[in-house]
């Protein structure tokens, strides 16, 4: 089955199970700054940016099998650049 979405907001409902549940791991991990807003915008601008033909078989798959660590990085990195931003 090949599914089309007309919109970013579409599919963010359609991969808001996935991203919960990688909201929670990281919470649970300690992780608790970390949004399910952060690991959207993480897949969004690193992983999915320059992709083609992505099924959502796949977005949900890189969603729960992507490592911690990456989306920390990335949410520190992102903070760390709204901080110099403001000074």
């Amino acid at each position: 089955m090949d599914e089309k979405f007309s919109s970013l907001e579409e599919l963010y409902a359609r991969l808001l199970p996935a991203l919960r549940s990688k909201e929670n791991e990281l919470h649970q991990n300690h992780m608790i700054y970390i949004t399910r807003k952060d690991i959207w915008q993480y897949f969004c601008s690193m992983k999915w940016n320059h992709s083609v033909n992505l099924t959502l078989y796949d977005m949900v798959d890189d969603i729960l099998n992507t490592e911690n660590y990456l989306i920390d990085d990335f949410v520190r990195m992102k903070k760390t650049k709204s901080q110099v931003m403001e000074e």
